[in-house]
């Protein structure tokens, strides 16, 4: 029998880092729809295809990453919800909203979420937290991502929830926490329930951060190396600034920390030696960027 090809488990293999790969993402439009996802989830949950053309191009229009999310083992809820969440560096925002019929969310004004203002939900005070589980759109995401969200059902509850594809299939199980828009990868139940516990006291765990998602990628790279260096482990420690493009794969990143200093981080950033499948569908073999600390001054 021939084994099955995991992403997760070539990337792990690899010894790839998680660190610069969170997707890019300040503006999220959730809609809750329970029951089965296909690879495009929104297209292929049975939304109503008019709905979930409209809701797509709403989501487009205001700047929004669009996901599907649904209870871990509940299938049919008497009300549903959607969240709309702003993530960015000075406003963290969770909004939400009820509805029965999904066609409801077409008379919300979503517009502006495109300026990051508030569009006019219940404000939530309370961190959401999503667990990519769409196995349609790759297989690790089902295979690693859903013990992850049965086990963290028993500890945070309504808090946590199945999500549709939000990027990194090969570091599943992938774990985002909003609006603070931090990415974690390679969580396993084991050690779900102590991230969730360290993000509520305020703290990160650098080995699982693979960023913030309203940074950029070598912005990212460079606020892992700042904590690692430093052993900064508080979520607002450290601020990833301007970057600058130095030329020859070279960049420059402003880093500010609490403690008042501004540091010069010097980020290398290069293809990886080794070709791999990015998710377990590609027919294709890529070279994924790689950060190196060239300087922390």
């Amino acid at each position: 029998m021939v084994e099955r090809f995991s992403c997760a488990e070539r990337s792990l293999a690899l010894g790839e880092p998680c660190y610069g790969t969170a997707s890019q993402v300040r503006r999220w439009l959730l809609v809750e729809q329970p029951g089965a996802w296909g690879a495009t989830a929104v297209m292929e949950s049975g939304l109503p295809i008019e709905v979930a053309t409209r809701l797509r191009a709403i989501a487009r229009g205001c700047g929004a990453r669009l996901l599907l999310i649904r209870r871990h083992g509940r299938s049919a809820p008497e009300r549903r919800s959607a969240f709309a969440v702003t993530s960015t560096a000075d406003i963290r925002r969770v909004e939400r909203f009820w509805f029965d019929d999904p066609a409801q969310l077409l008379a919300v004004d979503w517009a502006p979420l495109l300026t990051f203002d508030a569009v006019g939900g219940e404000v939530v005070d309370d961190p959401l937290y999503l667990v990519c589980t769409n196995g349609s759109h790759d297989a690790c995401c089902a295979r690693f991502g859903r013990p992850v969200a049965k086990a963290l059902d028993s500890v945070v509850g309504d808090h946590v929830w199945e999500a549709s594809h939000f990027g990194g299939d090969r570091f599943a199980g992938n774990l985002v926490a909003l609006p603070d828009g931090i990415y974690y990868g390679r969580v396993t139940p084991d050690n779900a329930s102590r991230l969730i516990e360290l993000h509520r006291g305020g703290r990160i765990d650098p080995a699982h951060l693979r960023g913030r998602s309203f940074q950029p990628f070598v912005a990212q790279a460079a606020e892992h190396f700042v904590r690692l260096e430093h052993g900064l482990e508080h979520i607002d420690e450290v601020a990833a600034g301007a970057v600058a493009d130095l030329g020859d794969g070279m960049f420059r990143v402003g880093v500010a920390t609490a403690a008042g200093t501004t540091l010069a981080v010097t980020v290398a950033c290069s293809e990886a030696v080794d070709p791999q499948q990015l998710t377990c569908r590609s027919t294709s073999e890529e070279h994924p960027p790689r950060y190196r600390l060239v300087e922390l001054a």
